[in-house]
């Protein structure tokens, strides 16, 4: 099977990657969706299939952020309402991006907020 555009290339990695990850009501999972404009977080509980907390960058306070300093405060943000939540600890899950640039941003904001992963 062969990959025609990017979106299906990084679908395929995902389901790879989906195929091994998995969140429970111990150690959910923290999912991010990576748009060219906006950044998404949540923490899923995959046995009952239930978003325990989230975050984007279309949030009123992040609506005039840049879009690497906007991952940094998804990130953060999401940390925060996790811990309200009784989570502390999560299995991160990349959505088939690559490990770096907004996305490391906003893996590096949740630790420093207090997730461990």
């Amino acid at each position: 099977m062969s990959v025609k555009t990017k979106e299906q290339g990084r679908q395929r990695r995902h389901r790879r990657v989906r195929a091994k990850v998995s969140g429970s009501a111990a150690r959910p999972r923290l999912a991010v969706y990576r748009s060219n404009a906006r950044i998404y977080a949540q923490v899923i509980d995959d046995r009952t299939g239930r978003t325990l907390a989230s975050a984007s960058s279309l949030e009123k306070e992040l609506a005039e952020v840049k879009r690497s300093d906007a991952a940094a405060a998804v990130g953060k943000l999401v940390a925060e309402r996790a811990k309200a939540s009784g989570i502390t600890t999560v299995v991160f899950d990349r959505g088939g991006y690559l490990f770096h640039g907004r996305v490391k941003a906003l893996a590096d904001a949740a630790r420093e907020t207090g997730l461990e992963f």
